[in-house]
């Protein structure tokens, strides 16, 4: 038995046998190269049609397709093994391979954006607004996914890393957002491609240092540059400034939630002297975002803006949106309110 199959430490043909997996030949004719752009392109058109679709079982197909944890993944051994142009090449990889995936979305998105600026749509609503419990999930994550390499006795797990990292549904998120004008909301998206980029490079390179693939490898021949220190304290350094804006969208997220929770019952006694029904309040970076439905005449929406004020909430905006009818924006510290025409953004700002 192998130190690989025993889970000891990886022997030479495992450190070949994990070179060849994930290091994709420069070629574009070789095999690695264009299973790689082919199965990108097929898995950036699923993920982008189930996020206008509004599918979730469509975009776990697109993960499990999805072969950008190769190049990811082949950063970390790459660094472990101190291979400046294999660094170079599979991060290049990866940062091409996002960039096509966006004008994926993008070109998708031009064809189909809906009039609503995907404002109802779930798949893009839970991946714009990245928190730090997304990055201990992928920290995790790409633990299992490093893990499963070095070892082929758990080789059966890598379709779930597959489905719980998300890494070409954000990116094709990114694209359709940005043909609509939410482009605070695209970045977000990104920084949660980002997040899981950073997450698995980092436990990467941990789980290979761990199983000492360096002595493998040489072992089996391969070339070695000199590991030094501060390719850790690079990596780490990476993973603590990806970590600082989660902690503000952590905080973002909870203040949201609350002032959700705070404007529903003022919502409620709103509409209900007109018969009018609540069908959903959100918050989403200070704004009150409340859905109603009824028939005419409708609630006066500057009354609801006064009575939030009343209730402690004069600081956030306020956007009405009357289902099949107009949005009502009502600005913080105003008691007016205009109609909104084009765009609807979730910001409480007129595209």
């Amino acid at each position: 038995m192998s130190d690989a199959s025993s889970g000891r430490r990886v022997d030479a043909a495992a450190a070949r046998r994990m070179a060849q997996a994930l290091f994709i030949e420069r070629s574009w004719r070789s095999p690695s190269s264009s299973r790689f752009w082919v199965l990108l392109v097929l898995a950036a058109v699923i993920a982008t049609s189930g996020v206008v679709s509004d599918s979730t079982a469509t975009v776990i197909g697109a993960m499990i397709v999805a072969p950008l944890m190769t190049p990811i993944l082949g950063s970390a051994l790459a660094l472990v093994l101190a291979d400046r142009r294999r660094v170079l090449r599979s991060a290049l990889l990866v940062l091409l391979g996002a960039l096509a995936v966006v004008a994926i979305g993008a070109l998708v998105g031009l064809i189909v954006s809906p009039p609503d600026a995907f404002a109802s749509n779930s798949q893009v609503s839970s991946r714009i607004s990245p928190r730090l419990i997304d990055l201990i999930a992928a920290l995790a994550t790409g633990t299992v996914g490093a893990f499963a390499l070095v070892r082929t006795d758990i080789s059966d797990t890598l379709p779930g890393v597959a489905i719980a990292i998300s890494l070409v549904p954000p990116l094709a998120v990114t694209g359709l957002l940005l043909t609509v004008g939410r482009y605070h909301d695209a970045g977000e998206s990104a920084l949660l491609f980002a997040t899981n980029v950073a997450a698995i490079v980092a436990t990467g390179t941990l789980v290979f240092l761990a199983y000492d693939v360096r002595r493998a490898a040489r072992a089996a021949g391969m070339r070695l540059g000199r590991f030094r220190g501060w390719t850790l304290a690079a990596v780490g350094a990476v993973v603590l400034l990806i970590a600082t804006p989660l902690t503000f969208g952590t905080l973002s997220v909870a203040r949201d939630r609350s002032l959700a929770a705070r404007a529903q019952p003022v919502a409620e006694a709103w509409a209900a002297p007109h018969r009018w029904e609540i069908a959903s309040v959100d918050a989403h970076n200070g704004t009150v975002v409340v859905g109603v439905l009824g028939l005419p005449p409708q609630p006066a929406p500057a009354e609801l803006r006064v009575a939030l004020d009343r209730h402690g909430m004069a600081g956030a905006n306020l956007q009405i949106n009357l289902v099949g009818g107009r949005t009502h924006y009502c600005p913080a510290h105003r008691a007016s309110c205009t109609i909104q025409s084009g765009t609807i953004s979730l910001t409480g700002t007129q595209d």
